[in-house]
């Protein structure tokens, strides 16, 4: 039995030293993103043709790159857009898709046989063929991202939420709560959400990163976000030619999106236990 306990305590430190971590990491890009384009008074799309591929530590910090541009001032705003826009796709794929989880799982019927065929249609079509679809209709603005990457990511929650929710709602306490008298907000509130929230969280972490990747990677094809727009993507496509001559300024927009991803993964891992 102490055995049992003291795997049971170990596997909680762990637990909470990874999350711990991932916060940090986490606390880094955003405050980096956050302050990092107020704080850096260079211009990131300034150009200064006679320092071009200056090394990290010149007269720019993080160097300069292969159109003089301030590093330190393009990889602040690139992670200021990235992570921004990665943060604002996932809060709008969660709202709707945890409501309309909880809707069909309360009402049931009809009701929820239409919402099921929607997200069924919506996984019927490839998310980067949607995400490409609307990139058509504006190449280079931010919004075909945005809409299209929340297309595809509600899905998840509304499946996760209305399969757990039609669980819980069946459960006894609910019951009890509704032979009572109390309505649905007070049951969703008191007896859903709670249960669901850390599986929400999860998804949001997970979600998170597969939107900074898929922005990332359209911008790098060049389907995305184009030059000179400052975004990781775009970052290393631009970088890439010259790998041979300055490695090192190619490994900070990639760096920070493994950092970026890291943290997301080390905060949504759940507990083994």
């Amino acid at each position: 039995m102490n055995g049992a306990s003291a795997r049971d305590g170990a596997a909680a430190v762990r637990v909470s030293t990874r999350r711990a971590v991932g916060m940090a990491l986490l606390a880094f890009v955003f405050l980096f993103g956050l302050l990092g384009p107020m704080l850096v008074a260079a211009d990131p799309a300034r150009q200064n043709l006679s320092r071009i591929l200056a090394p990290i530590g010149s007269d720019f910090l993080l160097g300069s790159d292969h159109l003089g541009r301030s590093m330190l001032a393009r990889l602040a705003h690139a992670t200021r857009l990235s992570a921004g826009l990665a943060l604002l796709t996932v809060i709008s794929a969660a709202v709707p898709g945890t409501a309309l989880g909880l809707v069909a799982a309360w009402r049931g019927g009809w009701t929820e046989r239409v919402l099921v065929a929607l997200a069924d249609g919506v996984l019927a079509l490839p998310g980067l063929l949607l995400v490409l679809l609307l990139a058509a209709l504006a190449p280079g603005d931010l919004w075909p991202l945005y809409l299209g990457l929340s297309l595809v990511l509600w899905v998840e929650y509304f499946r996760v939420v209305r399969a757990t929710a039609t669980t819980l709602l069946a459960s006894p306490q609910v019951e009890a709560a509704r032979l009572l008298g109390f309505g649905p907000l007070h049951v969703v509130r008191r007896h859903v959400l709670p249960e669901i929230a850390p599986l929400i969280g999860t998804l949001m972490a997970f979600g998170a990163g597969a939107a900074v990747m898929a922005i990332g990677a359209l911008s790098f094809v060049g389907i995305g976000l184009r030059p000179p727009v400052a975004e990781w993507g775009i970052m290393l496509t631009e970088l890439l030619p010259y790998h041979a001559e300055a490695p090192g300024l190619l490994l900070l927009p990639a760096g920070m999106i493994f950092v970026t991803i890291l943290g997301l993964q080390l905060v949504g891992g759940r507990d083994p236990r």
